[in-house]
């Protein structure tokens, strides 16, 4: 059998992929493996389970709270809410583990489901091998204890968690967001009530769009993958800004009030600034992935800021924010973890922070995000390439080290194999975007020849 797991959770198309059966499963695992591994400390084990909107996900729910409660496990289901809030209240009701079913920004009829450790933590490398390894040796008849009687786990509600989660947001802001007027995206998608119930009653005026999920649009043209209408929505309306989501609600983008965009990195540049100020940019330091804007890394160093970069995947920003205690990180695409607030990436809660930064400092977004110049960026899919000797291949070596010399301090180059496909990734970023494009092709052309 494949690895199941990927870089975040278990993901494919819902009753084709990912079966009922898998995730009821794969639940009976998770909770065999966390019991061995000490987690539940000998008490009755708790897990609080969500999802997104995703038709898919109504019998996926059913399927994982089944598993769970036939392994002995008390489920509280907390229902539609993004992934961050399943995160956090995971940790507040002190639960032995949480579960999110969602496929984050992928197309409705994908679904995924991602496991929470006690306190809200993706699992890492280590127990979802575990996991797997339990769940193969089910799956092929290997019997195991099941609890009977009242061994049982019992499964209620909780709809508490959308007021607790909603507080806990609104607890973190510095300031109101009095006077700001806000367009939301919600991409049809796990936020759809949480993210406007919280900018409301921050005090901001909210005009909604992609704000009514019905099972089948979430992602559908509208969200942090598709921001056209949000540019559009904000211009229309006059808005101060807007903010998009995906579909569980851990990306934040932006766009400012003449309808530009506001990536991850601008967002981190912004946030960084705000969180220096007020004492809380611990070792005044930012991570980000290798993939961030070079823009970013000048931006940062101008302003007297550390940047650490890691391998792309926010699972590895927040490996080495927890490792060195490191307050603020994220990626270009939106995923932005403040780490004294979240143990995820909380998209209602940057985009709160960054309204309240806006609100706090009498500045457009526009202005604040100007603190960063994104330099062009062209980037490069290889196909049909051996990816294993990117690293090891002579001429590629020679060709990048020709490409950086070229362009010089103002400029980067990065080929990412990648993880899944035959294929490698060339990025190129420059001052100017007719020579990232002609370095970009030169090096695709290397990679076709030294590789394919």
């Amino acid at each position: 059998m494949g690895r199941l797991f990927g870089t975040d959770g278990v993901r494919g198309v819902a009753n084709a992929d990912l079966t009922a059966e898998m995730a009821l499963g794969l639940s009976v695992a998770a909770a065999h493996v966390l019991a061995e591994a000490g987690t539940f400390e000998g008490h009755r084990p708790t897990a609080v389970v969500g999802r997104d909107p995703r038709a898919s996900g109504e019998f996926l729910e059913a399927a994982v709270v089944a598993g769970l409660a036939s392994a002995g496990v008390d489920v509280l289901r907390v229902g539609v809410l993004p992934t961050p809030a399943v995160a956090y209240l995971t940790a507040a009701l002190g639960a032995d583990l949480g579960v999110v079913l969602s496929a984050s920004h992928n197309a409705m009829p994908d679904n995924g489901i991602k496991f929470l450790s006690r306190g809200g933590h993706k699992l890492d490398d280590e127990l979802e091998e575990r996991i797997e390894a339990i769940y193969e040796e089910h799956r092929t008849g290997a019997p195991w204890d099941r609890p009977t009687g009242a061994g049982v786990g019992r499964v209620r509600s909780y709809e508490e968690g959308f007021d607790q989660y909603v507080a806990h947001l609104l607890g973190v802001l510095p300031n109101r967001l009095d006077g700001l007027k806000i367009v939301l995206d919600e991409a049809h998608g796990a936020a759809a009530r949480v993210s406007p119930e919280a900018f409301t009653r921050a005090g901001a005026e909210v005009v909604l769009i992609g704000a009514e999920p019905n099972g089948l649009n979430i992602n559908d043209g509208c969200g942090s993958t598709h921001l056209d209408p949000l540019k559009a929505a904000v211009v229309e309306h006059g808005a101060d800004f807007g903010i998009a989501h995906d579909g569980d609600a851990d990306r934040c983008l932006a766009v400012d009030h003449t309808g530009a965009e506001v990536d991850g990195d601008q967002i981190m540049a912004v946030l960084a600034l705000a969180m220096r100020e007020r004492g809380v940019l611990r070792a005044d330091t930012v991570v980000a992935t290798v993939m961030s804007n070079l823009g970013f890394k000048l931006a940062l160093e101008r302003e007297g800021l550390k940047l650490v970069q890691t391998a792309v995947g926010d699972r590895y920003v927040l490996e080495e924010m927890k490792e060195h205690g490191y307050a603020l990180g994220g990626e270009q695409s939106g995923h932005v973890i403040i780490l004294d607030h979240a143990t995820t990436g909380d998209g209602t809660l940057t985009g709160l922070l960054l309204a309240a930064r806006v609100a706090e400092s009498g500045r457009s977004l526009r202005e604040l995000a100007a603190v960063m110049e994104r330099l062009p960026q062209v980037l490069i899919n290889v196909p049909d390439v051996d990816r294993s000797r990117v690293g090891t291949s002579a001429a590629l070596v020679t060709a990048v080290a020709d490409a950086e010399r070229e362009l010089g301090e103002t400029g980067r180059v990065l080929l990412r194999p990648s993880g899944t496909e035959p294929l490698v990734r060339v990025m190129v970023e420059a001052a100017d975007i007719d020579q990232a494009r002609s370095v970009g092709g030169r090096l695709a052309d290397a990679v076709k020849s030294a590789l394919g």
